[in-house]
């Protein structure tokens, strides 16, 4: 798309910009619903939920969380509550009732959209134990004790339930309001503004909100697809999570700056990927390395036309070679690249591109995206340093978040004072720009992709009457990357098992954050200044377990 200046236009200014461009062009299409839209139809739909919302009351920069999977709803509400100014806040779609209080709370979120759950997770029953007094007040009118600043619950679904609005009724009251009401909120509205927070884990505390604008989300998305060599011809499977930037940002994102078709899956299962590229002759995909080994497992049993494919993104976590050679040679993706960065850098920092040697796109993360910075500096003395010498990554450019909501010290502390984000992870950089990961600072965990901060398994697992103390960290798996394991010293004269302290956790944290493994322990290993020593309970684990395999694959 030529004519535009995508550093200095907002969300909507994007959507009204692509839909004039391409308005024939497929945007959105969900092959197993029957659901195709245009880009000129999909601009409407964003139009009619932007309406929808001002006729709630919702104001420019107000929180609007969304708590769904990848359906059309999710899409529409990305690119449609920006236009009218709305903060769109992300919620993971495994959250328990422990985890999703906190976001709506710490956001400010005054409107809440949702489905009614998945398989495992009922998303009903968790927010009337959260709102009780949803059962006894009109839609729009909610007082919560809890929540105090929650006032509308948006159902997805068509089914009544009390206290919540369901979408279609907010569609509807939306045609109260007139295009020019919409056009004079759009007006008001700057390309700087903060548009979208995302909670993350960091090195400290719990969960923060990162806030990003339009100019942060438009450009990276801008530059992941030209990485990619996005035109309005590709057409992309989206079977990553929209909650993350992975699915919103490289994958919806990169679509509509290129008018490129998003293509999602709803909840990911390797059968309905492979179904979907081949009905929808799908030209690129995406995956954290565990789908792309799920995908090519089916592979070898069934088969699929994925001839199709030319490109996509393997990101999330650590890329085996051997992995990124199959889906290369098996899938057909010969121009698969690869995105590092984080949510604090909307998120890409780098990316390889598809005119890369392969060489180079399985054992580098690529180089800056356009108008982008990065150093390697000396964690201990903050001063950069050579080629191929390891230290910690920096990024500095339109990239980087405006802030923690409401956290200026931990905003502080992850941005320096000449801008340039300390991401905590450990690299080397070769003479060419290319950047290898090498290993990470902070104490995340990475498990199929999802980031797992262990201060917050901890603090929860600190609630259960019997626990003295506790030390999370990630242990080595082939199929995951990482799992999660807990080291708990128990209160004198209590004892707890395994299994006991895995259902404490059953409802009130995320599935994927429950410890896989528990080791009940009399003392930690610690430093002469009396500091735990993480990096050794992570290797008495792997003795434990007789994880040396995994653990071997994880450094090749």
């Amino acid at each position: 798309m030529s004519g535009i200046d995508f550093g200095r236009i907002t969300m909507g200014e994007l959507v009204d910009h692509v839909a004039g461009t391409y308005p024939e062009t497929e945007a959105l299409v969900y092959p197993d619903r029957s659901l195709r839209y245009t880009y000129r139809e999909f601009q409407r739909e964003c139009d009619r939920i932007a309406k929808g919302l001002m006729k709630l009351g919702v104001k420019k920069g107000e929180s609007t969380a969304i708590w769904a999977t990848n359906v059309p709803e999710w899409v529409i509400t990305q690119f449609g509550s920006p236009r009218c100014g709305a903060v769109l806040v992300t919620v993971n779609t495994n959250y328990k009732v422990f985890e999703l209080e906190y976001l709506l709370k710490q956001s400010d979120s005054t409107t809440l959209i949702m489905i009614e759950g998945t398989k495992s997770s009922d998303y009903i029953g968790m927010i009337y134990e959260l709102c009780p007094e949803l059962n006894n007040c009109r839609p729009g009118e909610l007082v919560s004790e809890r929540l105090p600043f929650l006032k509308n619950v948006i159902l997805i679904e068509q089914k009544k339930y009390p206290g919540m609005f369901t979408w279609d009724e907010v569609v509807q009251m939306g045609e109260e309001i007139s295009d020019e009401e919409l056009a004079a909120c759009m007006a008001t509205l700057k390309y700087d503004d903060v548009i979208n927070m995302m909670y993350t884990s960091g090195t400290t505390g719990f969960p923060k909100g990162v806030m990003l604008t339009h100019r942060n989300l438009i450009l990276n998305g801008r530059g992941i697809g030209d990485c990619m060599k996005f035109t309005e011809q590709d057409r992309l499977c989206i079977p990553v999570p929209f909650f993350h930037c992975f699915g919103c940002v490289l994958g919806t994102m990169a679509c509509v700056t290129h008018g490129s078709a998003m293509v999602p899956v709803e909840v990911y299962e390797p059968r309905q990927v492979l179904w979907t590229i081949e009905k929808e002759r799908c030209t690129a995909v995406h995956g954290v390395p565990t789908m792309f080994i799920m995908e090519l497992e089916l592979l070898e049993k069934e088969k699929f036309d994925t001839s199709s494919l030319r490109t996509g993104i393997m990101a999330g976590s650590p890329c085996p070679i051997e992995v990124m050679k199959k889906v290369v040679d098996i899938m057909g993706a010969k121009d698969i690249v690869i995105t590092y960065g984080q949510t604090e850098s909307s998120p890409g920092i780098t990316n390889t591109r598809t005119d890369d040697p392969l060489e180079l796109r399985v054992s580098t993360v690529g180089r800056t995206l356009p108008d982008v910075e990065m150093k390697i500096v000396d964690p201990e003395t903050g001063k950069e340093v050579s080629c191929h010498i390891q230290g910690e990554i920096c990024a500095r450019g339109y990239n980087i978040m405006k802030g923690y909501y409401k956290m200026r010290e931990a905003t502080a502390a992850a941005i320096d004072s000449e801008g340039w984000l300390h991401t905590g992870d450990l690299g080397t950089v070769d003479e060419n720009g290319y950047l290898k990961i090498t290993g990470r600072l902070k104490d995340m965990i990475i498990r199929g992709g999802e980031n797992i901060y262990p201060r917050e398994i901890e603090e929860f697992l600190y609630t259960h009457q019997d626990v003295k103390d506790v030390q999370v960290v990630g242990v080595p798996s082939v199929k995951y990357g990482e799992e999660v394991m807990a080291f708990i010293q128990l209160k004198k004269d209590c004892e707890l098992t395994e299994e006991e302290v895995k259902k404490f956790c059953e409802g009130q944290i995320a599935r994927y954050k429950i410890p896989r493994y528990v080791a009940f322990v009399e003392n930690y290993p610690i430093t002469a200044s009396g500091k735990i020593q993480k990096y050794k309970l992570r290797e008495m684990a792997i003795d434990m377990l007789n994880l040396q395999d995994a653990a071997r694959i994880e450094t090749a």
